[in-house]
């Protein structure tokens, strides 16, 4: 059955949503990871810049694991052929994460300016890798690859960098930065909290040019347009360029949810354009891949949902725990229970 209700169609939208959240959450830690160097002028500042997400980064990143393992039970066609055909590119990310992650870890293990300016520099550089790649293997996956008869990627590593990818992969990267420059406003004091503000006035406008040039291009070369479509691309834009103007009136909060917002509309985006695709043959659209033969058997669609709708609210319930508790603005020192003066907090 290949109507509109169906358990295909239904981890479509979970994979997409599984996609939004982890843009959306690992979208300011990556920010967060690449402002480092320039918001912390000092140690003790560079130090509560780290605290400000120590608490909730390796969390946030179980939505990429999630959103992969979801793929691979619902659609295992379509993990196998990007997991192959990206294969470089998704090796780079994964790079990137782990030494992001181990830049938390070995951080402070050593009392040495020397030995945590290195792992600040991997932390920057373990978070830029993800940020923009990620955009640049979505574009691909939308603008078409080269597939055979197997569902196989049949071009090079260098195909993938193509304008639209690598405007993509800008996109992402660009709207990472905007929406870290925000949580930190929202979680440090000044100066840190003052030089991530002077970053998100020039950042917000930025990403909003990104996404919007990225959207009208999608829009141009779509094949079909749905309302959905057209909905998650207006949206896009409107709280990209929103968040951009509150940004630059010093609305730290409503910068944050709008540019969050964005962030969730352009993977939305993403996924609308690619519906019922899953892969598309850049040849023709003889061996696209779809959500229908892409899918894993009905039964085992059926398990997913009912595992899903069991754990998923509690995993949500957790999280949202997580940040409640670590909700203080962080000094110079570690978490504040109340903040000093400033000027322009709140939301």
């Amino acid at each position: 059955m290949h109507g509109l209700w169906n358990l295909q169609t239904l981890w479509f939208v979970l994979v997409c949503v599984l996609w939004v959240g982890f843009m959306f959450l690992e979208g300011f830690d990556f920010g967060v990871g690449m402002l480092l160097q320039l918001v912390g002028k000092n140690p003790e500042e560079r130090r509560a810049v780290i605290h400000s997400i120590g608490p909730v980064w390796d969390g946030n990143e179980v939505w990429l694991l999630t959103a992969g393992g979801a793929t691979f039970a619902a659609f295992p066609n379509w993990y196998a052929s990007m997991f192959s055909g990206f294969y470089l590119a998704l090796l780079l990310v994964l790079l990137g994460l782990i030494i992001r992650g181990v830049s938390f870890e070995f951080w402070g293990k050593v009392e040495s300016s020397r030995w945590r300016g290195v792992w600040e520099w991997a932390m920057a550089v373990g978070s830029f890798l993800p940020a923009l790649l990620v955009g640049v293997a979505f574009a691909n996956i939308i603008r078409g690859v080269s597939l055979d008869v197997h569902g196989n990627y049949t071009g090079s590593f260098f195909d993938l960098l193509n304008p639209y990818a690598l405007l993509g992969g800008v996109t992402t990267l660009l709207l990472c930065i905007a929406h870290g420059a925000s949580f930190l406003q929202l979680k440090t004091f000044d100066p840190v909290r003052a030089r991530a503000a002077a970053i998100g006035r020039i950042a917000g406008p930025l990403a909003a040019l990104a996404v919007i040039g990225f959207v009208i291009w999608t829009l141009a070369d779509a094949s079909t347009i749905s309302v959905g479509l057209w909905i998650a691309a207006i949206v896009a834009m409107g709280a990209v360029a929103a968040a951009a103007g509150l940004a630059a009136v010093g609305r730290s909060g409503w910068a944050f949810i709008s540019g969050g917002l964005g962030i969730a509309a352009v993977v939305a985006t993403w996924f609308f354009a690619l519906y019922p695709n899953v892969m598309v043959d850049s040849n023709g659209s003889a061996y696209n891949l779809t959500v229908f033969n892409a899918a894993s058997n009905h039964y085992t669609l059926v398990v997913m949902t009912v595992t899903a709708l069991i754990l998923v609210p509690i995993v949500l319930i957790y999280q949202i725990w997580t940040y409640y508790v670590f909700r203080q603005r962080v000094g110079r020192s570690g978490p504040t229970e109340s903040a000093p003066p400033t000027t322009g907090a709140g939301v």
